[in-house]
């Protein structure tokens, strides 16, 4: 090759590198397109409210976050907490401040809770009690021995055996009868108690089931006194099953706000506003991991794991834990920072295939990509 060939290759691969360079920096938010961006809390006199700068965060990664957060649409709210303070707040499309949304099974880390309190309070003894200690009814009917030794701790921790109700027409009508008490023999266990997770919501409910027999008050009620009234929330309706019973593995409606309290009640361990209102103890033993990779990575989360009704994972060098529910209801802890961020979506109220997780994984990477954005402290 001559020397003038030589140039000009050269040239053409400088001229390309270029384009490609400007290309990759456009792709970027402006920092005039950043600016723009108004995430300041609404008025209100139930949060300490401030701003990202004061309280340590980087106004230009929140400010991203809202930017990309307005693509999204099922996305309804998006609160971000730093220090106990809320220093970001928006809705979209047809969310509101005022807005109660589903929670779907971000209700199961409440129902969690419940089981925390009961135990405090001596409702429950201990997390070994047998699950058939609660159901005589179906006691003497159970064919499968295995049923027997069947603990609180395995089903809260989602290794009691029973299947995840979506891998069968047959275990998804039983979800969707209302009636769940005699599926405890109905359905069969796919491995045995303690060895393995699977996801199962009727695990959930029967865990609901147990807080109100053995504490005398229907979850919601029990709810209300010893949880909802002690952090200042105001939950709207939790559906129930033909026999009354809330359901412990979703149905309960609650405002971003209000979501946002119960996540920072697990943050401050169990704490509010002077008030133990959960045990330390049962925040920290809620918030370990029992089963490793209980899920495939959603985006930037990866590792994901299950403890007591609350997932975990990492995001960048940040374990976080979460509440996780149908569309992408979320509220992820990061304990190390101070922070929690809460979303409320479209729930996509029994859809459940690939249009409705397109929408949920594109909020749980949205919240990832966010976490694993911040700088360690």
């Amino acid at each position: 090759m001559t020397n003038q060939k030589k140039r000009l290759s050269l040239f053409f691969q400088f001229v390309s590198l270029t384009i490609i360079l400007s290309i990759l920096v456009g792709c970027g938010p402006s920092a005039a397109d950043l600016e723009a961006v108004d995430y300041t809390p609404l008025p209100g006199d139930d949060w300490k409210v401030s701003t990202p700068a004061e309280q340590g965060l980087d106004p230009k990664l929140v400010a991203e976050l809202y930017l990309n957060a307005a693509e999204l649409e099922t996305l309804y709210g998006l609160l971000v907490i730093k220090n106990g303070h809320l220093v970001a707040e928006k809705y979209f499309n047809e969310g509101s401040v005022e807005q109660k949304a589903r929670l779907q099974s971000a209700t199961k880390s409440v129902t969690s809770a419940l089981v925390g309190i009961a135990l405090d309070q001596g409702c429950l003894s201990s997390v070994e009690q047998r699950m058939l200690d609660f159901f005589p009814e179906v006691a003497g009917q159970i064919t499968d021995p295995r049923k027997e030794q069947i603990t609180v701790r395995e089903m809260l921790q989602m290794r009691a055996g029973f299947p995840w109700e979506e891998t069968h027409p047959a275990l998804w009508e039983g979800l969707l009868s209302g009636r769940y008490v005699p599926l405890i023999e109905a359905f069969p266990l796919v491995t045995d108690p303690g060895t393995e997770f699977h996801y199962s919501n009727l695990t959930s409910n029967w865990i609901g089931i147990i807080v109100d027999r053995a504490c005398g008050m229907n979850l919601k009620s029990y709810a209300q006194e010893n949880l909802f009234l002690p952090i200042g929330v105001e939950v709207g309706d939790w559906g129930t099953d033909w026999d009354g019973h809330n359901n412990g593995c979703g149905d309960l409606h609650a405002t971003a706000r209000d979501m946002a309290k119960f996540g920072l009640l697990y943050l401050d361990k169990g704490e509010y506003d002077g008030n133990q209102v959960i045990s330390a103890d049962w925040v920290h033993d809620s918030l370990q991991t029992y089963s490793e990779d209980a899920w495939d990575n959603v985006g930037r989360f990866r590792d994901i794991g299950y403890g007591y009704h609350w997932w975990s994972a990492w995001a960048g060098e940040h374990r976080v834990n979460f509440a996780w529910g149908h569309g992408g209801q979320l509220i992820v802890l990061v304990d190390e920072l101070d922070v929690v961020v809460v979303t409320t979506v479209d729930p996509f109220y029994l859809q459940h295939d690939g249009q409705s997780w397109k929408h949920e994984k594109a909020t749980i990477s949205l919240v990832a990509d966010f976490i694993a954005s911040l700088p360690s402290e």
